[in-house]
């Protein structure tokens, strides 16, 4: 099936201590149904001082699932997503507005 969220869409949270924040996402993982998106879901990771990088408290982005990330429209608004086929290519459309994403 495709994916109907991509890396570089921008979301809004539905669910969980993020509910309402909106980013872009980063990274995708289809196999975990999980995606990362920037600066939501952060937690704080403890690091060690290399010679390379410096140590201390560093908030990382965790994955959140793909059923608690909605699509953002072209009117700011959340929107679920569908696809169509244009011109012999399958494309994802939003279903609010019907444009094609």
């Amino acid at each position: 099936m495709a994916a109907k969220l991509r890396k570089g869409d921008k979301v809004v949270v539905l669910a969980g201590k993020d509910k309402g924040k909106q980013g872009e996402i980063t990274s995708v993982m289809p196999k975990d149904n999980k995606a990362i998106v920037e600066g939501v879901n952060t937690s704080i990771r403890h690091t060690r001082q290399t010679q390379t990088t410096q140590g201390g408290r560093i908030a990382k982005a965790m994955p959140i699932d793909l059923s608690n990330l909605a699509l953002l429209d072209a009117n700011g608004k959340a929107t679920r997503v569908g696809f169509r086929v244009e011109d012999d290519k399958k494309v994802r459309f939003a279903k609010t507005t019907g444009e094609a994403i």
